[in-house]
Parts: structure tokens; sequence; C-alpha cells
């Protein structure tokens, strides 16, 4: 009987790592997928900057041949200048405003993990909580069992007793 108990406890032991080792792997797996979203949308975002800064470079050079070319018009020319350089502030808001929108993204990718982690660990919790439960439900269960069993024999022995005790009075 005793072993038998053991044994149940054992198992239960036995269930708990298991599913904390699941627990674990899948905690695991979240921050991999994590690490990877991250690193994905740093490129992205490096390679949108590359893209601006590239076709910035080329309108630029544009610009120049226009105005090497037109060399006589200096009035055009100082309009052509002026021109340049609207394009250019506008092309760097724009880069300005890509890269904001980008971090926003970022962070919000970052809260969402966050609170997907959150939710994983109060499950995990919960999960170790009932566990733990069912654990000392068995435990006590066994106490019960065995205080009874006990009790069971004190009472077979006073019995036991009390019979002797009659023999040896009758006996007498």
């Amino acid at each position: 009987m005793i072993m038998m108990m053991m044994m149940v406890v054992l198992m239960m032991m036995m269930m708990t790592m298991m599913t904390m080792m699941m627990m674990m792997m899948m905690m695991m797996m979240m921050m991999m997928m994590m690490m990877m979203m991250m690193m994905m949308m740093m490129m992205m975002m490096m390679m949108m900057m590359m893209m601006i800064v590239m076709l910035m470079m080329i309108l630029l050079l544009l610009m120049i041949m226009m105005m090497m070319r037109r060399r006589r018009r200096r009035r055009r020319r100082r309009r052509m200048l002026m021109m340049t350089m609207t394009m250019i502030m506008k092309m760097m808001m724009m880069m300005l405003m890509m890269m904001i929108m980008m971090m926003m993204k970022m962070m919000m990718m970052m809260m969402m993990m966050m609170m997907m982690m959150m939710m994983m660990m109060m499950m995990m919790m919960m999960m170790m909580m009932m566990m733990m439960m069912m654990m000392m439900m068995v435990m006590m269960m066994m106490m019960m069992m065995m205080m009874m069993m006990m009790m069971m024999m004190m009472m077979m022995l006073m019995m036991m007793m009390m019979m002797m005790m009659m023999v040896m009075m009758m006996m007498m």
C-alpha cells in the first residue's frame, strides 16, 4: 500500500516536471521568434534608408547635370538650385516620417510580444498552482488513508486485547 502511494507521488512529480519542460520550450521558441522579427524589421529599415539615400543621390546628380548644361542663364540656375534644395528637404522629411513609422511599428510589435510572454507566464503559474493543488490533495488523501489504516490496526489490537482479557477472565 505504502509502495503504491510512493509510486503515485513519483508519477505526479514526473508530470509536473514534464509540464515545466514543455512550458520552458515554448518560452524559448517565443523568444527566438521575437528576435527574428526584430532582426527582420531592422533589416527592412536599413533597406528603406539605403533606397532613399540612393534616390536622393540620383536626384542631386541629375540636378547638377542640368545646371552644368545651362550655365549661361544664371537666374534659372538659381531657381533650379532652390528646387533641388526643396526636393532634398522633402525627401529628408519623408525619410524621417518613414523612420518614425517603422519605430512605432517596432514598438507595437515589442508590446505585443511582451503581452504574449506575460500571458504565457501567467498560464504557467496557473498550471503550476493546479499541479501543486493536485499534489496536495493526493498527499492529503494518502495521509488520510494511512491514518485510517492505523486506526483500524489499533482497533484490531484493542479488540484482540479485549478478547484476550475476556479469555483470561474466563480461565480464571
